[in-house]
């Protein structure tokens, strides 16, 4: 990375996203997490009733909301004061009995009794010490619990840009880190390979790993004013892993 980041530096760039942005991504994301990620994040974790929840780094809280509403006990830990109140203050309107945390993902507080699950979505690829908040995601199972991230695809990470700009993806760089300046915060580079390596390194196995495509027609419809983004048809915007607590 050429920044000299930390936690509280990262953190702070997610305070200037708008309130309108927030309330448009209140039911489930934007237009990639509704129709890539989402999906493929519930469809791993299975049935939700009665398990206990991990919603880690959840943002403005839309991830929990899905999550409680499908019958989970949720917990969401997010540091940013703008994402965080707003998570706060649906969930006072809502009362949907999710308890959220403010705090730092690599070095959260006592959260209570281990979790049957953990999702952290889009998150670790935002974070400069990911591997600490990678274990504390893991230290948070019970085991046999259940860890599912998502992150930008590391070798398609600008899909959407250099499609629009050349009609095919190009690539420069891949193997070592570097910063990725994005409309509201900056995220990190990694290889696959770190991130794979890491969650075997936690003791876990691997369930899955999936690179959801966009279905044709949702792309063709969305083309007149997304131009661009039939490229997420035949190349994976996204990598979702599922992995399982060693113990």
């Amino acid at each position: 990375m050429g920044t000299a980041w930390t936690s509280a530096s990262a953190i702070d760039q997610w305070n200037s996203i708008p309130h309108e942005t927030m309330v448009a991504m209140d039911l489930d994301g934007d237009f990639a997490k509704r129709h890539l990620v989402n999906p493929t994040l519930l469809r791993m974790l299975g049935p939700l009733p009665g398990r206990r929840v991990l919603d880690a780094g959840c943002g403005q809280g839309y991830m929990s909301r899905m999550l409680a509403r499908r019958g989970a006990e949720v917990v969401g830990v997010e540091p940013a004061d703008t994402l965080f109140g707003y998570a706060t203050r649906r969930e006072a309107e809502l009362r949907q009995d999710i308890r959220y945390v403010q705090a730092d993902l690599t070095r959260p507080p006592a959260l209570g009794e281990p979790f049957d699950a953990v999702v952290c979505s889009m998150v670790l690829q935002s974070i400069p010490d990911w591997r600490a908040a990678m274990r504390a995601c893991v230290a948070a199972l019970r085991p046999g619990g259940l860890f599912v991230f998502a992150v930008n695809h590391p070798a398609f990470e600008n899909l959407w840009g250099t499609w629009r700009e050349h009609g095919e993806y190009r690539l420069s760089r891949y193997l070592t880190g570097y910063d990725m300046p994005q409309r509201y915060a900056t995220d990190f580079h990694r290889p696959l390979s770190a991130y794979f390596n890491e969650v075997v390194a936690l003791g876990c196995a691997l369930v899955e790993v999936a690179e959801p495509a966009l279905d044709a027609r949702v792309a063709r419809e969305a083309e007149p004013t997304m131009p661009g983004i039939t490229a997420y048809v035949d190349l994976p915007a996204f990598l979702i892993v599922a992995a399982r607590a060693g113990g």
